[in-house]
């Protein structure tokens, strides 16, 4: 009874998670100032989700996910009120929930035993750190007194992309990879909207494509980690 009512508080605040992002996209995404309510909303879309998560019976090093999705509603928050130091903040938030997510990955990776290298996945880490260093031509001589932040951000993300590679074949795999790449995905779409593109109209397209990717990115990283802490190992 106590495992069937934890079930359901976690979905129903999953829904209320899902409630705050298409909120946040249908409102707030393309507005300049946020606004307290803005950020409070894109906060909670992110930090919905975490709370899901503990509500869920499982063990081991299964915290460490739910501690980053709460960092990502830190970062989420910071970036929304605007101003350079909180980007910093928000930087730094979104990079610690990186460790948290490769560190969980990794951990839970070692505990069901890693089963080596594909194809696939070299060609995946070869791909992932190649888009990474491409930052240093394309974004960091944009980045002017962030650079260094941004550099150290690149790395991070890096570090949560490789662990999701490593992840081995067990349910909750593809659902976690996918999870990362859409989080990388919308990174880059930020990088863009940013530090590079100056047209207004590309830059409101990116900030109404990067938000669904962030989101659904953060969902499923959330799933599959929920499927993959579920296998005996």
């Amino acid at each position: 009874m106590e495992e069937s009512l934890g079930d359901l508080m976690a979905s129903a605040t999953a829904i209320v998670s899902l409630v705050a992002a298409l909120c946040y996209w249908l409102v707030y995404a393309t507005r300049a100032e946020k606004g307290l309510l803005g950020a409070g909303v894109k906060a909670l879309s992110t930090a919905g989700l975490a709370l899901a998560l503990l509500l869920l019976p499982l063990g081991g090093w299964f915290w460490l996910i739910p501690l980053g999705l709460a960092l990502g509603a830190l970062g989420d928050l910071f970036l929304a009120l605007g101003g350079v130091q909180r980007f910093l903040a928000g930087v730094a938030a979104f990079g610690l929930g990186h460790l948290a997510y490769a560190g969980g990955l990794l951990l839970r990776s070692g505990d069901l035993g890693f089963d080596g290298f594909s194809g696939g996945e070299v060609a995946a880490l070869v791909g992932l750190f190649g888009l990474l260093a491409s930052t240093e031509v394309w974004l960091a001589p944009r980045t002017g007194e962030l650079r260094q932040p941004v550099r150290a951000y690149v790395a991070l993300i890096g570090v949560m992309g490789a662990a999701a590679v490593l992840i081995p074949a067990y349910p909750g795999q593809g659902v976690l990879r996918l999870g990362a790449a859409l989080f990388v995905l919308s990174d880059l779409m930020l990088a863009l909207q940013l530090f590079v593109v100056k047209d207004a109209v590309t830059r409101t397209r990116l900030a109404l494509a990067l938000w669904p990717a962030y989101w659904a990115g953060q969902a499923l990283i959330a799933v599959g980690a929920m499927m993959l802490w579920q296998v005996k190992g």
